[in-house]
């Protein structure tokens, strides 16, 4: 894998990345936590695009322009809610991540910054949700050189732990 990963703990409205990538729900017109962090950060322009792309369904991902943000992209990727895994809730996940990464070689990104996907309100267990992102990420990462550059951006301690232990764990092996 001749790429990097990062795990920050901070705002990813504020991250110089190519691309962010918005825990978007499928009507893609904003919403709570960092969907509507990053609407509002973006400003107007982006739920203008927004209303184009006609929603989005869930495991897929659509990608706009950044606007106001220091990111030249905003990756919209629709994550499950979780229903206990009797709905396809992890290969659902799973499917964010790649789309967002497939977008993000296609429009030449060198760097993209990732969310913690489905682990708010969508109540995805946050482990398991981390365990997917990083596995996607690193799948992705083996077969290709762009994104070179991986953030995950964690708002809170917890998710912020969650991912360092979790690479951590998978150095010692």
């Amino acid at each position: 894998m001749a790429g990097k990963i990062e795990v920050i703990q901070g705002d990813i409205t504020k991250l110089k990345v190519d691309a962010i990538v918005n825990a978007a729900n499928t009507s893609l017109l904003g919403g709570g936590g960092v969907d509507g962090a990053i609407h509002r950060a973006a400003g107007p322009a982006l739920l203008e695009e927004c209303k184009t792309l006609d929603g989005c369904p869930t495991g897929e991902a659509r990608i706009t322009n950044g606007y106001n943000l220091p990111a030249k992209f905003v990756i919209h990727a629709v994550g499950p809610v979780w229903h206990g895994g009797i709905n396809r809730e992890e290969k659902l996940l799973a499917s964010c991540y790649l789309n967002s990464l497939s977008l993000a070689r296609e429009n030449d990104c060198d760097s993209i910054a990732f969310p913690n996907i489905s682990a708010g309100v969508y109540r995805f267990p946050k482990e398991l949700a981390a365990e997917i992102a990083i596995s996607e990420v690193k799948s992705f990462m083996n077969r290709n050189a762009k994104p070179g550059r991986i953030v995950f951006c964690c708002f809170d301690e917890e998710n912020f732990r969650i991912y360092n232990d979790l690479l951590a764990k998978e150095r010692e092996i």
